[in-house]
């Protein structure tokens, strides 16, 4: 466990490094025992991200597997896993889970946080896979020694495109679940267990958006982006999962209903997306016209970070062009699945990125002394850094300078895509109002979902 302090720290760092990553929500408690349970999206990236989310250390359960695995088992074991022995791996270890129960009971009992995927597997499903009882079981046990119902807190991981270098992703913890009154009850009662499986499988629901399938994706974040626009809804990271968690399940009751009407919306939307998407607009981009005012502004504060920065970034972008590549090329020669390709370029790249400083520190030193070298250890992981930042602040600024002057430049334009996405967006208040009414009576039984028009490809 001698990595388990710096964690957290190290968590944050990587994520932070790998993705534009926002943290959201409620906040775990500092101290004491707590159960952190998360949907499990991406493979060894998801520990990361509720760790950042945590902002203290945590003990993860682990598939035994993993501890012996040559290229990660390091990291497993440094990090104080807790070995969980699967059916799946090997069916003669399963009973050694009394093991991995006694083991995480203790580390809760001494006021350590333990964090599980009680989805029992990485996915790349587009909704939560079935819960395991594990998470409640750990729980119910635990809590003699503990003294009672400690936190259960559930985690959201969101990704938009999780094996892509700088895309979004959302940790978003939400409320702890409830279980006081189950507390006494032991593992021993099976209707305990399945009673805390079903909470804790709830509030995942609550934090996480799931989808009838990937198809509905850019539909249904379409949908809620213009509903936002139009209504000048909260733009918080919490509510903007909140409204594309109830527009799935809105859509997924009115496929249940059997009623056709809300195809036609479907269509329009995604049309609406499409020309959107052509012109390098977002729904938020017509909430009101640009001002020169503001446009002056914009240009004096990106006018001074690129003179700062871009020399910086373009010197960067040279000297740490050879470990990226080769970071790239070894992800595809290693072709990992779609849930591990981002664990495989987050670990590749910074190990080919430390061996790259590392080298060039060495000749920095052979050719100009010590100090030189030291130098080059200290300053060039600084530039990388920087250049990560340049890299972002200049493609946000690309893009906002092109919607400036196409808004600003064809205001016809801008009015009738406006008029258009308001009208859009009053159809949608309306199929909105029509799910909750098919919620608050008797949902019809299941039909068959129709194909959606998608707004861009559909992810896996």
């Amino acid at each position: 466990m001698w990595m388990l302090p710096a964690m957290s720290w190290l968590s944050r760092f990587a994520a932070r490094t790998f993705y534009r990553l926002e943290l959201a929500g409620g906040s775990v408690p500092a101290a004491g025992p707590v159960l952190l349970v998360a949907n499990h999206p991406n493979s060894l990236l998801d520990p990361a991200l509720v760790a950042a989310a945590a902002r203290r250390p945590v003990r993860f359960l682990a598939k035994a597997p993993l501890f012996s695995d040559p290229k990660i088992g390091w990291l497993v074991r440094g990090a104080g896993s807790i070995p969980v022995y699967r059916r799946a791996d090997d069916p003669a270890a399963v009973g050694r889970n009394e093991e991995m129960f006694r083991a995480v009971h203790a580390a809760l009992a001494a006021g350590a946080a333990v964090g599980i995927f009680p989805e029992g597997i990485s996915h790349s499903a587009s909704s939560l896979a079935p819960l395991k009882t594990g998470a409640a079981r750990i729980a119910l046990g635990a809590a003699p020694a503990v003294g009672g119902a400690f936190p259960v807190v559930p985690v959201g991981l969101c990704y938009r495109r999780k094996d892509r270098f700088r895309s979004e992703a959302l940790a978003l913890v939400g409320a702890p679940v409830r279980w006081d009154d189950l507390a006494d009850a032991g593992t021993g009662e099976p209707a305990a267990v399945r009673e805390l499986t079903r909470r804790i499988e709830a509030a995942l629901h609550e934090t996480t958006i799931n989808l009838e399938r990937w198809e509905d994706e850019p539909l249904v974040e379409c949908a809620e982006a213009v509903y936002a626009a139009a209504f000048e809804a909260e733009d918080a990271p919490g509510r903007r999962v909140a409204r594309r968690r109830e527009a799935a399940e809105a859509l997924a009751r009115l496929r249940r209903a059997g009623d056709g009407a809300w195809t036609a919306v479907a269509r329009d939307v995604a049309r609406h997306g499409r020309m959107l998407a052509k012109l390098g607009l977002r729904p938020a981009d017509l909430r009101r016209a640009p001002r020169w005012s503001r446009a002056v502004t914009w240009t004096l504060r990106q006018l001074a970070w690129f003179l700062l920065g871009a020399p910086l970034g373009a010197a960067g972008s040279v000297v740490f062009w050879p470990p990226y590549r080769l970071t790239s090329r070894v992800e595809q020669w290693a072709s990992p699945d779609l849930d591990r390709r981002s664990t495989y370029k987050l670990l590749y790249g910074a190990l080919l990125h430390l061996a790259w400083i590392g080298a060039l520190s060495g000749a920095a030193a052979r050719a100009g002394g010590w100090r030189a070298g030291l130098a080059a250890a200290i300053g060039l992981p600084a530039l990388a850094l920087l250049t990560v930042a340049v890299r972002d602040r200049w493609e946000d600024a690309r893009a906002d300078a092109r919607r400036y002057l196409l808004l600003r430049g064809r205001n016809g334009v801008y009015e009738r895509l406006r008029s258009r996405q308001r009208e859009i967006a009053d159809r949608l208040e309306a199929l909105r109002r029509e799910a909750a009414a098919l919620a608050a009576g008797t949902d019809a039984p299941p039909a068959e979902a129709p194909a959606l028009p998608s707004s861009r490809g559909a992810e896996p």
